[in-house]
């Protein structure tokens, strides 16, 4: 069994301090093969902001990390780094790579930088990302849980949120599914959700769409609390299940309060069940 910890928009700056050790406390419980923080680090990309994001990260320990940049992490009032600096901060912490990858023998996580400094909030992909994110997932093994990590979401599930909708997510949603992606995880909204995409996009493959709140910050969206995801990957039956754990504010803890179990689609095979069920309060 293969564990991945998604924590998204923890927004440095203006985190919790309470809500930070309990995310630590999580991890150090559950000791995730693999951290993914799906953008949004920061506040306002300012150096201590990151700092403060980099001294999380270091407290995981040994637990490996992939951190891509959200739209925060570019400055928004500095003009002048924002544009011919707008990633230094990030890199000076994050190191220079704005698109990670990692692997193991279960896992191939493809990091996807789709911040541009002249745009505000929105997102996009290139034909160039769409295409080289494809050859790297069409040299994924059988075996592996092959996932592709994006800031802003590609599907949404309320119709205020198609506006923040990734640019050239449909080209790339069926490009990628095509090269055998399983999971598109992403962040920006505060809002927790796995929906299916094969159905909306008319694909034969069963491709995920797989969004976390915010995980550490006061930004909390509406009633929903800070919340991260839990990916269990079960290589032998290509099966994945997502644990949504949210902050409980009376135990100071993380608690888990829904799962999707998703049967994943085989080399062989182009269906897949899903099931969704809710082990506490939403």
């Amino acid at each position: 069994m293969t564990l991945l910890l998604q924590i998204s928009d923890p927004h440095f700056g203006t985190e919790r301090p309470e809500v930070v050790e309990a995310l630590l406390r999580l991890a150090a419980h559950e000791q995730p093969d693999l951290a993914v923080l799906s953008g949004d680090i920061t506040q306002r990309a300012r150096r201590t902001q990151f700092a403060a994001a980099r001294a999380f990260v270091d407290r995981l320990g040994a637990t490996p990390s992939l951190v891509i940049p959200g739209n925060h992490d570019i400055p928004l009032f500095n003009l002048f780094a924002r544009v011919l600096h707008p990633y230094a901060n990030h890199r000076r912490v994050f190191g220079a790579n704005l698109e990670p990858q990692f692997e193991s023998r279960e896992l191939l996580v493809i990091g996807l930088n789709t911040t541009r400094p002249s745009r505000h909030t929105d997102g996009e992909v290139s034909a160039e990302q769409i295409e080289c994110v494809a050859r790297r997932l069409e040299h994924a093994t059988p075996l592996q849980l092959r996932v592709v990590v994006t800031h802003q979401p590609v599907a949404s599930v309320t119709a205020d949120d198609t506006h923040n909708l990734l640019h050239g997510r449909e080209p790339a949603i069926r490009r990628w599914a095509q090269a055998g992606v399983d999971l598109i995880v992403g962040g920006h909204i505060h809002l927790p959700y796995v929906l299916p995409l094969a159905e909306r996009m008319q694909i034969a493959r069963p491709v995920w769409a797989v969004q976390a709140g915010t995980a550490v910050s006061t930004r909390i969206r509406g009633q929903i609390s800070n919340s991260v995801n839990l990916i269990r990957y079960d290589a032998g039956a290509r099966k994945a299940v997502i644990a949504r754990y949210d902050f409980d504010e009376d135990g100071k803890a993380f608690v888990p309060v829904l799962q999707h179990e998703l049967t994943l689609a085989r080399p062989d095979e182009t269906l897949s069940s899903n099931s969704a069920h809710a082990v506490g309060p939403s």
